[in-house]
């Protein structure tokens, strides 16, 4: 009998590779994507479009605010698993808007842990980031650090619903794994994401905005790896768990974008401004735990990654 599992954020970086991961397993997939105009519906839809007509996948246009439509789709298509990939993303862009990623980084959450409950999902998989751990001293980021300390509202809402999966976790028993993501990239990358700003804005000959000078590490993840140990997660059930999903490597962003500046031939223009207060110095995972729980092996280098990267862009905008 084939899985049947639940996959938000369908159309999104992760959610859209991850629903052709578990089709190719022969998995039934039900994606949750509302399309908004956060960044281009347009580009969502091409995310999508290799698979959207696929006998075992699903498409279900809700809000995961709206609690009613939620209920309904979880009570008729009974997923064993969730990948609970939809939120209000971007550090920077939460900032002053508060209100808005409570509603649906929270409330849309607590929908979809609530739904999950009722219906006896067995495992539930939830989509944390590194940003949770803030201007943490100990490095590498390790998942016993309090992480009490949020710089913005994208990652204390983040925060919020690991503290609630546990609660679901004590008082219904359900698996919960929260997966803390650190600098995904890849193709289908979203417009606001660093890579792909720096890769567009090279291309196009614009000014790239670096802080300190490039002198600020990330641990980017190459989005396959990503996804790899979502679907382990997916299948293992923990009880309750949090686990870095990161590669363990951090690169200087000035490094980075060299090696952006060599794939597509040209020199980056630049602005070097100091680092607003909502971005840490590094991110660095330790992914022991990953490797124990999941047998999680990232193994995409960034150099690697940002080749897939471009060729997916000079497919998807140059041609």
């Amino acid at each position: 009998m084939p899985n049947t599992v639940l996959i938000t954020g369908a159309a999104g970086l992760i959610g859209s590779h991850l629903c052709q991961v578990r089709l190719a397993m022969g998995d039934q997939v039900i994606g949750i994507d509302n399309f908004n105009d956060y960044y281009s519906p347009e580009q969502k839809r091409a995310n999508v479009a290799e698979f959207v007509d696929h006998d075992n996948f699903t498409l279900c246009e809700i809000d995961i605010r709206d609690e009613d439509t939620v209920n309904q789709v979880f009570a008729t298509q009974k997923p064993t698993a969730v990948a609970h990939l939809a939120a209000m993303a971007n550090v920077r862009y939460s900032i002053g808007r508060t209100p808005l990623y409570s509603d649906v980084n929270i409330t849309g959450s607590v929908n979809l842990l609530e739904a999950a409950h009722k219906n006896g999902v067995q495992v539930f998989t939830f989509a944390s980031t590194s940003s949770i751990y803030g201007k943490t001293p100990q490095l590498p980021f390790v998942e016993t650090d309090a992480c009490n300390r949020p710089l913005s509202a994208y990652p204390a809402s983040k925060k919020a619903i690991e503290l609630m999966g546990y609660t679901y976790h004590n008082l219904h028993g359900m698996n919960f794994t929260a997966m803390r993501f650190f600098s995904v990239y890849g193709p289908r990358a979203r417009p606001d994401m660093m890579p792909f700003m720096v890769t567009d804005r090279i291309a196009r000959g614009d000014t790239i905005t670096l802080f300190d000078a490039g002198d600020m590490k990330r641990d980017w993840t190459f989005v396959d790896d990503i996804v790899s140990g979502v679907s382990a997660a997916m299948d293992t059930p923990l009880g309750y768990e949090v686990i870095n999903i990161g590669r363990g490597e951090p690169v200087l962003m000035k490094d980075f974008v060299t090696i952006v500046e060599e794939l597509v031939g040209k020199k980056a223009i630049l602005e070097t401004p100091p680092a607003p207060a909502s971005e840490p110095k590094i991110t660095f995972a330790n992914i022991d735990k990953a490797r124990q729980l999941l047998n999680y092996s990232p193994q995409t280098s960034v150099a690697d990654g940002l080749a897939k990267l471009w060729a997916w862009y000079q497919k998807q905008y140059m041609q």
